[in-house]
This record gives C-alpha cells, sequence and structure tokens, in this order.
C-alpha cells in the first residue's frame, strides 16, 4: 500500500493515504503534530501569503508561517479566488489516454434513434400532487400483471409543476419532457390532476415529437376512476413495451455522467482520476460522457476552457461558469462558499483543492459541447452542462440530458441514486467495505496495491455489465430513484 502521495513534483504538500502520528516521516519529513488520513502535510516551510501547490496549481495561500512537517488545512490556508474574471482563448491539449475497443453492449434501439440501457415503464408527474395516485395505479397494475419481462415500473416524486411561473415552470415543464423521451423508458405515462399551472395540454403541445404507443397522457380531474383508467393505460403502453429487446451495439451507444458527491481528500487522488480515464477511453470510442458542477468547476475552468474544441466552444465554456457566478451573486451570496464541512472534515482545504480534484473526471479530452440546463446532448465526446454542485439536482440534470447512467464518486458515502442507474464509486477501501450495500467499485485499490491499468479494466467491465442488464447498480438493488428539478424563483 501507498502511504502517501506527492501528485505534481512541484507541489509543496503531500497527501497521507492513512493516518499519520506526530514524529512519524513523509518524503524525509517528520511530522510535527498528527495528521488525518487524505489530509495534507507541508514539505518545506511556507510562508504567510506563499501559495499552496497541489496538483502543480495554487490550491489557496498560507494565511500564516506553516513549518515543513505541519498539518496544512482549513486552519492555516484560504482561497485565491474572487469574483467574476475575465478569461483568455488559449487552447492547450494534453494526451488523451486510451485505446480503442471491439467491446459491445446490449441495449435497447428507440424509434429515435437512441438507446436505452433499460427497457422501464415510468409514470411521469407534471404536478407533485398526484404522487399518491400514481404509486397507488403501479400498485394496482402490478397486482394484476406479471411485469418480470420488463426491467421495472417506477415513478418520480417531486414537489413542482405547481405554484411556479416564470423560468421555474419552464424549467420543470422542460425537465419532465425530457424524462419523457428518455430511452431508458419503453413506455411513459404522463399524469397530470388538471388545475396545475404546467398543464397538461401545453405539456403535450411543447413536448415535441413523440410515439402515442409509447406516450399516453391522463388528467385526473377528467375521469371517475383514476386508478381504473391508469391502470388500463399502463397495460396498454406495457403491451407495446414488453417485446423489447436488448441489441448488441458498440460503445460509442453510451452517454454517461460524470458526478462527485460526498468527497474526500482521496477524491482527487482515486476515484476522480480513474472517471477520468474511463472518459477518456470512452471518447476515444466515439462515446459521451458529461461533466457538471460548474460551482466545483471554479478555480480549475481554466483546464477546461483551453481543451475547448474551438472558441465558440471556449466562449460558451466562459458563460457557463460567469452564468454561475453571476447567480450567486443576484442572490447575494459568496461565489467560493464552499467546500462543504463533510468536505473539510475529508480533508478538502478550500474550493480550488475540491475544484482541481473535481474537474478530473472529466480526463484529458476535448470538450466537444456545452449543454445549458435542461437541455440535451447533441454532441458525442466531453460535454460540459449547467448544473449546480447539489448532488440530486445534478444527477438529475445529467440524466435528463439523456445520460442513461451515472458515475458518482463518493469518498464520505452517499446512498441516493437518479432515475437512472447511478453507480457509486468510493475513493477509499475503508467507505467501500463498510458502506459495501451503497458502494458499486473499490477505486481505493489503486493505493491499497493494484494498477491503475487493471483497475480501469475492471471498471470498465463492470459499466458494460450494469449498461447491458447483467447487473444491477446499488441504487437499483435498494430502489433508491429520487429526482430534482432546479429551482431559481418564487413559490406562489
Amino acid at each position: 500500500m501507498i502511504d502517501y502521495i506527492i501528485i505534481n513534483p512541484i507541489d509543496n504538500v503531500a497527501v497521507v493515504l492513512r493516518p499519520y502520528t506526530k514524529g512519524e516521516v513523509v518524503e524525509g519529513v517528520t511530522l510535527l503534530e498528527d495528521i488525518p488520513q487524505a489530509h495534507k502535510v507541508a514539505l518545506k516551510d511556507i510562508n504567510k501569503g506563499e501559495d499552496i501547490i497541489k496538483y502543480g496549481n495554487p490550491i489557496g495561500h498560507a494565511t500564516s508561517d506553516i513549518k515543513k512537517g505541519e498539518h496544512v488545512h482549513t486552519h492555516n490556508v484560504a482561497t485565491n479566488l474572487d469574483d467574476i474574471i475575465e478569461y483568455k482563448y488559449e487552447p492547450k491539449y494534453p494526451e488523451v489516454r486510451g485505446y480503442k475497443s471491439d467491446r459491445k453492449v446490449m441495449v435497447y434501439p428507440r424509434q429515435n434513434g437512441e438507446f436505452g440501457v433499460r427497457n422501464e415503464l415510468w409514470i411521469i408527474q407534471t404536478v407533485g400532487c398526484v404522487s399518491g395516485i400514481a404509486q397507488n395505479i403501479i400498485n394496482n397494475f402490478k397486482s394484476k400483471y406479471d411485469t418480470s419481462d420488463i426491467d421495472g415500473i417506477y415513478t418520480f416524486n417531486h414537489p413542482f409543476g405547481c405554484s411556479q411561473m416564470g423560468g421555474d415552470l419552464d424549467t420543470t415543464r422542460i425537465f419532465l419532457q425530457d424524462m419523457v423521451k428518455h430511452p431508458n423508458a419503453g413506455g411513459v405515462l404522463v399524469l397530470s390532476l388538471g388545475c396545475e399551472e404546467n398543464q397538461a395540454d401545453k405539456f403535450r403541445e411543447t413536448l415535441g415529437e413523440y410515439d402515442p404507443n409509447r406516450v399516453k397522457f391522463l388528467t385526473l380531474q377528467e375521469v371517475s376512476d383514476e386508478i381504473g383508467e391508469g391502470t388500463r393505460l399502463l397495460k396498454e403502453l406495457y403491451d407495446n413495451m414488453k417485446n423489447d429487446k436488448r441489441v448488441e451495439e458498440p460503445l460509442s451507444v453510451l452517454r454517461i455522467g460524470l458526478k462527485c458527491g460526498g468527497s474526500d481528500g482521496m477524491s482527487g487522488i482515486t476515484a476522480n482520476p480513474l472517471l477520468g480515464r474511463f472518459s477518456d477511453f470512452l471518447t476515444i470510442n466515439n462515446g459521451t460522457t458529461v461533466l457538471g458542477e460548474v460551482p466545483e468547476m471554479f478555480g480549475a475552468e481554466k483546464l477546461l476552457m483551453a481543451r475547448a474544441k474551438d472558441e465558440e466552444t471556449f466562449n460558451q465554456t466562459v458563460d457557463l461558469i460567469n452564468n454561475f457566478k453571476s447567480y450567486f451573486k443576484n442572490h447575494h451570496q459568496v461565489i467560493y462558499d464552499n467546500p462543504s464541512p463533510g468536505n473539510k472534515a475529508g480533508g478538502i482545504t478550500t474550493l480550488e483543492d475540491k475544484s482541481l480534484g473535481c474537474v478530473q473526471k472529466g480526463g484529458a479530452a476535448k470538450v466537444m459541447g456545452v449543454i445549458p440546463m435542461g437541455g440535451r446532448i447533441k454532441n458525442n465526446g466531453l460535454n460540459l452542462i449547467s448544473t449546480p454542485g447539489n448532488d440530486l439536482v445534478a444527477v438529475t440534470t445529467l440524466a435528463a440530458a439523456g445520460c442513461q447512467m451515472v458515475l458518482f464518486t463518493t469518498g464520505r458515502g452517499t446512498p441516493f441514486g437518479g432515475f437512472v442507474p447511478t453507480m457509486k464509486i468510493a475513493t477509499n477501501t475503508q467507505l467501500a467495505s463498510k458502506k459495501a450495500n451503497w458502494i458499486d467499485f473499490n477505486a481505493g485499490q489503486v493505493v491499497d496495491g493494484a494498477s491503475w491499468d487493471s483497475t480501469l479494466e475492471q471498471f470498465i467491465d463492470l459499466i458494460c455489465d450494469v449498461a447491458s442488464g447483467k447487473k444491477l447498480a446499488k441504487n437499483e438493488e435498494n430502489n433508491f430513484r429520487e429526482i430534482s428539478i432546479f429551482k431559481d424563483g418564487v413559490t406562489l
């Protein structure tokens, strides 16, 4: 096992990979105090005001003199970030790791040319107050019919669709419409109440092209027996989707979201770099990955901007960053009020520290597209998308954009899942062992002695198995399926 790591040769800190006690030695430096696992230790004397270097980049500055061997963390470091800044187009394309592969996945072809990794029957609620009815319809349907030949029947509760106005109402409608058209759904019943702001007629008119054999509508206030009518419509949808079969397709059909949450000091050392290697592998094979969490790009955004495929994409990335900063400022909030208490306890000191680890999930590939919130994937390759850092909102946004699965790295652990398979990748072996019922893959093995190449191959195999339906993600096993839609305005 590796006991500590210096990520970049120019770093002036090391990260310890196990708890260290005062008097132990790291890279020839005797520790002056205890250092918790995944936290940083100074490798040289660092003067007050001098930058702390990690990942080969500044992650903040010393707020007091720091002696070599001392703990480097929030008590003696502060961010260098401040307000909205100007950016210059300076393209720089690093080497992309990966190789061409003949691996295949078994997926469901859809009429619009997309592919699903599941064949599920969904009830999409236009408003939150029909949640109980939606579940009762599902329960009644399942009591009457054997549905073992599809991948499940689900509804996704949310509190939106009424008492909303303006942009929030539009966002809710667009997100739910994106879900209706998602390729993991073989059939969808759109369930409305009748008096909500998110009216069924407007929803249908603005939905775009859809197959009426695969999408049905029911307004509860218009029928006397809502359970019976809902069950009848589910049966029609089920009959049209139950014979859908998986077909063998190349990796290029995969669209995978990249997310982290409950991060720790190991995130940027194990799990996030593993996702980066997978992202490079998938994009080399003409597949698609999507990276969100814009506030967790702050401080590392220039690395992504330099990889924009052209100046137009660079400008879109600048807008992505600055629009989110303006969102913070418009609400009179501090742009750089991050990392979270859990992040700090896990060894992340500043937002730069968090962001430089976070963006590693995007590997080294060119940025091929920038997707607005509620938008859908248009370009194969690595894409950026406008999402907050919030786990539920970010995963919902990634899936609504067309991602069939989300890869979610975590160092502290989290059980939730989105409305698509949400695979949890542990940053450390302790978490993977302790929360085996939450965690799908242990990236911590790379500091336990496993090679990066063998770990990546295991990871690719697992993702292909989950995509092909050979295995379920842990959130699916636990039946954890949640959504949350971005909200910016008032509630009536």
